[in-house]
Formats: structure tokens, sequence, C-alpha cells
């Protein structure tokens, strides 16, 4: 059993018809409850929303607070090679597109680590392309054990592997993986992975359920907003946290936000999403959720973060560079996508503490749970 099978259940056309249907009745029963459930949450993420943020963004506010204190979690990706044997129309590493191709060595990542940590850094996201052959698991089992020695939580978003393999990797100091389904509607999926091992829709979805198993800390999910219709692919986002919740209580999750950038290619975005929706969103999953960790990239403008943090916000990238070698070196040709959020860490840090906030630079250590 995995969320493969529970996925089959759905009827995307039923799911999308029941949000648009939802009422103010229906949001305002939502937001007299303290426990919710996924049909509250198709009513917080409905268009009958949208004249209640202020009520959703302060009780998302006041349950953030309560849960996760005057904290914020930085974090900084790490790209470590931009090969890719998939083509994604979306992205930028897509093999179709003519880029410059570049997977660093270990002294090129020894230099990338030492300006990482100049920054303050001490929890890290480790990026590929997805490239079994080259950028595999033998490069991962060679890498990860040097760059731990360096960072207290050390986080990966690659392509996806086997049960066994997760663990292998856990051994080397592997703490959390990000796997993102992109869109959890099937036609369209397969209407964006025309080549490569991310065509495989299912094992993509079975992917949670392997890292679950593999008895990984903290595992990421979420969509591509702008694949698909945003608020059906959000509600199976949701619908994906409750299953893993029940059935793998031991491991933590946290869900992400990614609207579509400019990327390589000529690609756009089905769905549209404007900040407010983006704010409703957000304060939809916490008060679905009391539990889940929320993050926020540089994606998104200076100004948005820095208004958008304490409403549900529990963690954020900062000073981010999407290409091999972006910290060490002046490439830029390389990139996935471009950010919008480039001021430093340092400045980051302090928009954060303007806000009566705390900026922790690690995530959870192990040796906290002794």
């Amino acid at each position: 059993m995995s969320f493969v099978q529970e996925h089959a259940k759905y009827n995307w056309d039923d799911i999308r018809l029941s949000i648009y249907a939802k009422s103010t009745r229906d949001v305002e029963r939502a937001l007299s409850k303290t426990r919710l459930d996924l049909e509250d949450f198709k009513a917080l993420i409905s268009p009958a929303a949208e004249p209640y943020i202020e009520q959703l963004a302060q009780r998302s506010f006041a349950l953030t607070r309560k849960r996760f204190g005057h904290t914020m979690s930085m974090y900084i990706p790490l790209y470590l090679s931009n090969l890719c044997a998939n083509a994604c129309t979306y992205c930028g590493f897509s093999m179709e597109n003519k880029i410059k191709r570049k997977t660093l060595n270990e002294d090129e990542i020894a230099d990338e680590c030492r300006v990482i940590k100049s920054m303050g850094f001490d929890n890290i996201l480790l990026v590929t392309g997805e490239h079994e052959n080259k950028v595999g698991m033998k490069y991962f089992k060679q890498v990860i054990p040097t760059i731990k020695k360096q960072f207290s939580y050390l986080a990966m978003e690659v392509q996806p592997l086997k049960q066994d393999e997760y663990k292998e990797l856990k051994l080397c100091g592997l703490d959390a993986v990000m796997v993102y389904q992109e869109t959890y509607n099937r036609r369209t999926y397969a209407e964006h992975h025309l080549r490569g091992n991310k065509m495989d829709f299912d094992y993509r979805l079975d992917t949670p359920d392997r890292l679950a198993k593999a008895g990984v800390d903290k595992i990421g999910i979420g969509s591509l907003i702008g694949l698909e219709e945003w608020r059906t692919d959000c509600f199976f986002v949701a619908a994906h946290l409750q299953y893993l919740e029940s059935h793998y209580w031991k491991s933590r999750y946290s869900i992400s936000f990614p609207r579509l950038r400019p990327c390589e290619g000529a690609f756009q975005p089905k769905s549209v999403m404007t900040d407010k929706q983006l704010v409703q969103l957000i304060c939809a999953y916490r008060l679905f959720n009391n539990e889940v960790e929320l993050s926020l990239s540089t994606r998104e403008s200076p100004t948005f973060r820095d208004h958008v943090y304490p409403l549900g916000i529990t963690s954020i990238s900062a000073a981010s560079k999407t290409q091999p070698g972006g910290y060490a070196s002046e490439v830029e040709e390389l990139e996935q996508f471009a950010i919008s959020d480039e001021r430093s860490a340092r400045l980051v840090a302090e928009s954060v503490k303007q806000i009566g906030m705390e900026p922790i630079w690690k995530d959870w250590h192990p040796s906290f749970s002794g």
C-alpha cells in the first residue's frame, strides 16, 4: 500500500468542481473549527474564501507562533550538477535545453562549502538534475559524508531513489529529502515529462512512502504551481500529507510553494497564482495542519517574502544560486531558474529580525531526540 493507491480513489475533475462549489457558509464553518478535514481545506482554498484572507492570516499567525515560536529556519541550496537525463518542458536543466553542463568535483564542492559556511549557514540542501549514471548513488556516497562534516543538517533534492538507497544515504549523513510531484494530474504530468525516468508518474508518487519506510527524518512534498489548476493540485498535496502523517508518524513533513519562474525555453504556466492567492494557500495549509513546516524560497520577491513570513512560513532559503559553482565563482549561464530575492544572507536575516523573529541557521539535530 502506498499513496499511489490512495491517489487512484480521487477523480481530478470531481475534486476541482467540489472546490469551486464551496460557499461562504462552508468557509465560515471551516474557520469555526479547531480540527479541519479535507473538505474544510477545500473551502479555505476556494474562491469563496478570498474575502476571508484577513481572518485566515490572523489564525495562521497565531497557530504558527504557538507551535514554532518566533523563529525562522534558514537554509541554502547547493547545486552539485545540472546534468539531466529527463526532458521536462518547464525546467532549465531539461536535457533538450542547450546550456553548459557541469558537475562539481570534490575540490569545487569544498570551495562552495567554504563560501556557504562563511555566510553562517548550518542547514544545506543539495540539488542536482536527474542523471542516474553520472550523478547517482556512486557520486552521492562520495560527496555526502564530506559535506555532512561541515553542516549539521543535510537535505537533498535529486532523482527518486530506491528505499535501500535512501537507507544507505541516511548512514552517510542524509537527514531530509525534498521530492515534488510537480502535478498530481496524471494526464498533465505526461504532457510535461517527455523523456527519461521522470516519465514514471507512479514511481515518483511512491517516493515519499519509500523515504518514510527508510526512516528519513524529514520529507518535503509539493506541486509546481502553474503546471495545472493550482487549487486542485494543492488539494492533492494536502491529501498526500494527511496520508503520510497517518501512516508514517515518525517522519516530519514540509510543504513548499514553488511558483513557476522564468527559465530556459518558452513554457507558459497553465494556471497563474496571484500573491493574494498564495497567502490564502499558505494560511489554509497552516489551519489544516498545525505541525507541518512551510517553506518559501527565493523564487518570491523580497517584498512579498518579508510580508508573508509571520503568517505561517517556518523556513526560508537565502542568497540562493541555482547553478553549479554559483557561490565560489561568477558563472551565470548554468542556472535552473531565475531567482527573485537576490539579497545576501545577512540582509535576509536582518529582515527576519525586523519583524520580531529570530533567524535559526540549523535544523533539528538528531542528538536533540536523545
